[in-house]
C-alpha cells in the first residue's frame, strides 16, 4: 500500500462540520445527554442539585461552566459510593459488555454499542486501512487498552495480532514472520523493540514490514517519531484519550495538534476554578464524552493543554488540542499506565521496615524508566515488594535499598524527571 492511500480517503459528515454546525450539533448533543443524565444517573442528580443546575435551562455551550467539574482521581471514592459505581452508570452492571479495572483503583465499564470508546475515526486518520496486520502491545488483562484499540481496527477491516506487553523476541519474530503492517502501543515500547531488533542484526526497513504505527500513553517526542519513522520507514501517528472517556483526539497525516474526536465537547479549563479559558491559553483538559451509559460530565483529566482553531491542511474543521504540557497534580503516567501516590504508599504500608520512599522517572533512549527508591535498615524482602507493586500498580519498578536519611528531607512522592527533546 502506498503512503498515498494512507493519507487520503474520505471523511465523515461530522468531521468537516463548519464553526457554527459544530456548535450546534455540540450543544444538541449536551443538551440530550445532560436531561438523559439527569433522570437516570443518581450521581448526576446529586451533583445537578447541589450547584442549582436546571438541566431545562441549558441554553449554550457556555453554560456548561456552572456544572462543578469531577476530578478523575474522585471516580475512586465516588465509585465506592453504593450500586452502579456509585451512581456514576445510569444502567446495571450485567446491562454492560465488560468491565475493567485500572490503576487508582478505577472501574472502567464498556457498553455494547459499536465502536464503544469512539477510535475509528482517529486510526483512520492516522493511517491505518482495510487489509493491514496490526501487532497491539497494549495489555489485554484487566486494563481496557487492548480490547480498546482492538475495535476500531475491526471496524476499519484489518487483522489484529493480540500480542500483549512483554516477550520482546516473540513480538519481533511475529513482526518478521507474519510481515506486520501495522503497530499499535507506547511509543517507549517501540522503540525498545527497535533497539532489541537492531540488536539482533535486523534491518527494520528490509526485514520488517511495517507501515503505519499508532502510539499513546506517554508524551511523545518529535525527536522519537522522527528516529522511529525513519528507523522503520512508516507513518507514525498519536491519539490521546483515557479509560474513563475513551478517544478525546488525534493526529491527522500533517500532525500539528491532536484534532478533537466527535463523540465528545472538549473545555481547557483553570485547573482551580473551572472556568473555562480562551484558545491558546494553557489550562486542564476537561472532558464531557456523549455517553449516556457513563455520563462522566465535565471530567477533568489532569493533563494540560491548549486549543488551536487555526484550519488544518488535511480539511478536517474540528479544533485542536495542542501538545500534552504537563500535569495539574502529582499523578504522573508511565509506561502508559497512571500511578497515584496513594496507591504507591499502600504498597509501602505493608513493609514496616521502609521508612521513606520516592518514585523517580527518566526517559533513557526515549523508555520510560522508574526507580523506586526506600529507605530501610535491613530489608530482605526486595522481590515481595516488586511483586506486590506489580500486582497493584501494573508496573514493576527499579527497586533501590537506602540507609535511612539518605533521601532529602522534602521531596515529591514521584519525581519526573523525563526530558522531551
Amino acid at each position: 500500500m502506498t503512503r498515498k492511500d494512507r493519507t487520503e480517503g474520505i471523511y465523515s459528515r461530522r468531521e468537516v462540520l463548519d464553526e457554527s454546525e459544530r456548535r450546534q450539533y455540540c450543544q444538541l448533543q449536551l443538551k440530550e445527554l445532560l436531561s438523559y443524565a439527569y433522570r437516570y444517573s443518581e450521581d448526576v442528580k446529586k451533583r445537578f442539585d447541589r450547584s442549582q443546575f436546571n438541566v431545562e435551562k441549558f441554553r449554550s455551550l457556555a453554560d456548561l461552566k456552572h456544572i462543578p467539574i469531577i476530578k478523575k482521581k474522585e471516580l475512586i471514592f465516588l465509585q465506592s459510593m453504593g450500586p452502579r459505581l456509585g451512581g456514576l452508570l445510569t444502567k446495571d452492571l450485567g446491562e454492560l459488555q465488560r468491565v475493567f479495572l485500572s490503576p487508582g483503583p478505577i472501574f472502567d465499564p464498556e457498553d455494547r454499542s459499536e465502536d464503544y470508546w469512539g477510535w475509528t475515526e482517529g486510526f483512520y486518520a492516522a493511517g491505518f486501512r482495510s487489509g493491514d496486520l496490526t501487532q497491539i502491545t497494549f495489555n489485554y488483562h484487566l486494563a481496557p487498552a487492548g480490547l480498546m484499540f482492538e475495535e476500531p481496527l475491526r471496524n476499519l477491516s484489518c487483522a489484529v495480532i493480540p500480542a500483549g506487553p512483554g516477550n520482546t523476541n516473540s513480538q519481533i519474530e511475529i513482526m518478521q514472520k507474519l510481515r506486520v503492517t501495522g503497530y499499535v502501543g507506547t511509543p517507549s515500547y517501540l522503540m525498545h523493540l527497535a533497539q532489541k531488533a537492531e540488536e539482533m542484526g535486523l534491518s527494520l526497513r528490509k526485514d520488517l514490514f511495517m507501515e503505519v504505527a499508532f502510539v499513546t500513553g506517554e508524551k511523545f517526542s518529535e525527536k522519537m517519531r522522527s528516529t522511529l519513522e525513519k528507523k522503520f520507514d512508516c507513518i507514525m501517528r498519536q491519539g490521546y484519550g483515557t479509560a474513563d472517556v475513551g478517544c478525546i483526539g488525534y493526529e491527522c497525516f500533517h500532525k500539528n495538534g491532536l484534532h478533537l474526536s466527535n463523540r465528545a465537547y472538549v473545555e481547557i479549563c483553570h485547573p482551580d476554578t473551572g472556568i473555562p479559558l480562551k484558545d491558546g491559553e494553557v489550562g486542564e483538559i476537561v472532558v464531557t464524552a456523549f455517553n449516556k451509559t457513563y455520563p462522566l460530565i465535565r471530567l477533568a483529566t489532569g493533563d494540560l493543554g491548549y486549543l488551536d482553531r487555526a484550519p488544518c491542511a488535511c480539511g478536517r474543521t474540528s479544533p485542536r488540542l495542542g501538545n500534552i504540557v504537563g500535569r495539574v497534580d502529582t499523578t504522573a503516567r508511565i509506561k502508559g499506565m497512571f500511578v497515584y501516590p496513594h496507591q504507591v504508599e499502600q504498597v509501602m504500608a505493608r513493609f514496616e521496615e521502609v521508612k521513606r520512599w520516592q518514585i523517580e522517572v527518566t526517559n533513557p533512549g526515549g523508555i520510560d524508566e522508574m526507580v523506586l527508591s526506600i529507605e530501610a535498615g535491613q530489608f530482605n524482602q526486595e522481590d515481595e515488594m516488586l511483586h506486590l507493586f506489580r500486582e497493584k500498580i501494573k508496573l514493576r519498578p527499579i527497586l533501590k535499598v537506602l540507609a535511612p536519611g539518605t533521601l532529602p528531607p522534602q521531596i515529591r512522592p514521584i519525581e519526573d524527571n523525563r526530558t522531551w527533546d
